[in-house]
């Protein structure tokens, strides 16, 4: 594994939006950033265009099949209330039409801030090289051959100047993909996108309520119906991951939003497409606080731990992506729970709000 894959991914961390001043060299020219989201402010919009009202009531939250992992048990009850919730993933226009409203830069585009960013790793831990501390992204570059499937920087490429607006690298872009979902976004990007639409993060406990679409211990969002039996119901890997894909989907990478059948709440893409960013923090042992108790409203633990990368904090995403593949990730599963550093972006990870 070369330099910057073995740092970004044994650590668990992709890139660090520092909050203090800094300069980002752009096509325009410098940009002076000095705590760029907390200047974000609320476009007024208060309508619910492209949302759906979905009314709150009790649900078994956790793990439906043997596939479910640790973290997904205890089964537990939990109640959310009424919400409304984006039909579909953002896309790339609404992101576009509050980058030229706030003139927002995101994580991805920012050179990372080494002495914020050491904070977050073991101590000792070496300095990359300057080459590593770039403005840049994780793309998904599938191989030409079956690899190990613990070995992520197989398929993983740190990639300069991939970002939201060029998510293979600075020789791509967006154009004819306005309806796609928008990509590379951080947690922090997805907040403040919130604020200036004035919605917020679904929490898990919605998000799982949401993508149950009304159903009782389904495992995924349409039903029972193994992801690989009938029509394509959502947009996943369908072959051998990572190194070959039969788009029996349609779709070999992302696929414009609506491109399946709703679930029961007609909300599209529950499943796969791009994991969606939740307001939770994630703690692998949160579950069992709940063994006893009914859940009302849980806003997630006070704070994160991941044994697998304990000095990464990290926030909880759900719904998986067009990568998922029950070999390497059911995450198209409803119970199915993902976590990563909330300054991480990558190409498939985007995110839906709230209100």
């Amino acid at each position: 594994m070369n330099l910057k894959l073995n740092f970004y991914l044994m650590f668990g961390i992709i890139v660090l939006n520092a909050c203090n001043k800094q300069t980002k060299k752009t096509n325009k020219g410098d940009v002076s950033i000095i705590n760029a989201k907390q200047n974000i402010n609320f476009n007024k919009d208060t309508t619910t265009t492209s949302m759906v009202y979905i009314k709150g009531g009790e649900f078994m939250m956790g793990g439906d099949n043997s596939q479910a992992d640790a973290d997904e048990f205890p089964k537990h009850k939990v109640v959310v209330n009424d919400f409304w919730m984006d039909e579909h993933e953002i896309t790339n226009a609404q992101f576009a039409a509050f980058v030229k409203a706030t003139a927002y830069i995101t994580t991805a585009e920012q050179k990372p801030n080494w002495e914020e960013l050491k904070k977050q790793l073991p101590p000792n831990t070496p300095k990359p090289d300057e080459s590593a501390l770039v403005a840049a992204s994780l793309v998904f570059t599938p191989p030409n051959k079956a690899v190990d499937l613990k070995d992520y920087s197989q398929w993983w490429i740190w990639v300069e100047g991939a970002n939201w607006q060029h998510p293979e690298g600075p020789d791509s872009n967006i154009k004819g993909k306005e309806n796609y979902p928008v990509v590379h976004i951080s947690w922090d990007d997805a907040m403040a996108y919130c604020k200036w639409a004035g919605k917020r993060l679904p929490t898990e406990a919605e998000w799982e309520y949401a993508a149950r679409g009304g159903a009782k211990n389904k495992i995924y969002p349409w039903g029972n119906e193994h992801i690989s039996v009938g029509k394509a119901k959502a947009n996943s890997w369908e072959g051998n991951f990572p190194n070959q894909n039969t788009v029996k989907d349609g779709f070999k990478a992302l696929a414009p939003v609506k491109s399946f059948a709703a679930n029961g709440f007609k909300l599209y893409d529950m499943g796969g497409n791009v994991w969606e960013w939740c307001a939770d923090w994630y703690r692998n042992d949160y579950y069992q606080t709940f063994k006893t108790n009914k859940a009302i409203n849980p806003q997630g633990p006070t704070d994160s731990y991941d044994p697998t990368e304990p000095y990464t904090p990290k926030k909880v995403a759900r719904g998986g992506s067009f990568m998922c593949n029950d070999s390497y990730c059911s995450g198209y599963r409803v119970a199915r729970r993902m976590k990563s550093s909330k300054d991480s972006g990558l190409s498939n990870m985007g995110f839906r709000c709230v209100r």
